[in-house]
């Protein structure tokens, strides 16, 4: 009769358990690791997701405030061409628009920095957001300022050409109207000169003719010079001092014939034209006076 070992048929129980129950723990360990790994991906997804949406969230916010500088940069642009009349006024518009302009950008910036930095949950996603919206930002501002400053050159490029066609049409009617002066200058003095020149002839006909008449009178014939010794005598008696009325001296010739000039030369000569203006000749006056008792 053999003796019952307990040990090995102990061992051998174990043995049976261990083998009948290692399936059901793999199993148990294989559920496990699933799981773990699904709640793993999940996590990783979620995370990766809400990276995506933050980094959405700030790109939007960061083409917001571009849009917002863009939108104060032409603000300013319109400002800066409503003042540009004058090339003075034009240069300060734009160098005002221009700092408006930058500290517009700034002010945009720095909020859209804050706005992004407080909206990003993470670190590295809070600084790659900002160092976005920064460069972005910088990135608009720079692109604003280029092109106002291409703007103010343009403006004040055309300033400068509207200003020298100003000055060459000032300058082309100025020497116009000086020319026009000089011209009217010298029709004038040729004018002048035209009446000067006729006054003279007229003046020395005048004289040619006065002379003429005086030759004449000073070569009066013997019965011209009876004759006006014979109209003497019968108005003054001869005397160059009579008076009747408004009638003075040896021919009695009115005082306004005299003009005030009572010399016996100037009664002679003013005599002799009167006698010659009105009746041709002595001899004629003296048949006037025969005819009337006046001449």
């Amino acid at each position: 009769m053999k003796h019952f070992n307990f040990k090995k048929a102990l061992s051998a129980a174990c043995l049976a358990a261990a083998f009948a129950t290692a399936p059901a723990t793999t199993a148990f360990a294989a559920s496990n690791d699933a799981a773990t790994q699904s709640s793993s991906t999940q996590a990783n997804q979620s995370s990766q997701s809400s990276s995506t949406d933050q980094t959405t969230k700030a790109a939007e916010a960061t083409k917001k405030a571009a849009e917002k500088a863009k939108k104060a940069a032409k603000a300013a642009k319109k400002e800066a061409e409503k003042l540009a009349k004058q090339q003075a006024a034009a240069k300060k518009a734009a160098k005002k628009a221009k700092k408006t302009t930058k500290k517009a950008a700034k002010k945009t910036v720095k909020k859209a920095v804050k706005k992004t930095t407080k909206k990003s949950a993470k670190k590295s996603t809070k600084k790659t957001s900002k160092k976005t919206a920064i460069k972005t930002a910088k990135a608009a501002v720079k692109a604003d300022a280029n092109s106002q400053a291409a703007d103010d050159k343009q403006k004040q490029d055309q300033n400068q050409s509207q200003d020298q066609q100003a000055q060459d049409a000032q300058a082309k009617a100025k020497e116009e109207a000086a020319k026009k002066a000089a011209e009217a200058k010298k029709k004038a003095a040729a004018k002048k000169r035209a009446a000067a020149k006729k006054r003279a002839a007229a003046k020395r006909k005048a004289a040619a003719k006065k002379r003429a008449a005086a030759k004449k009178r000073a070569k009066l014939s013997a019965a011209e010079r009876a004759a006006k010794y014979w109209i003497a005598m019968r108005e003054s008696s001869g005397s160059y001092t009579a008076r009747n009325g408004n009638c003075y001296g040896r021919y009695q010739l009115l005082t306004a014939y005299l003009h005030g000039d009572y010399s016996k030369k100037n009664q002679e000569k003013t005599a002799d034209w009167y006698a010659h203006s009105r009746y041709g000749s002595w001899v004629n006056a003296k048949r006037f006076w025969l005819a009337h008792n006046w001449y």
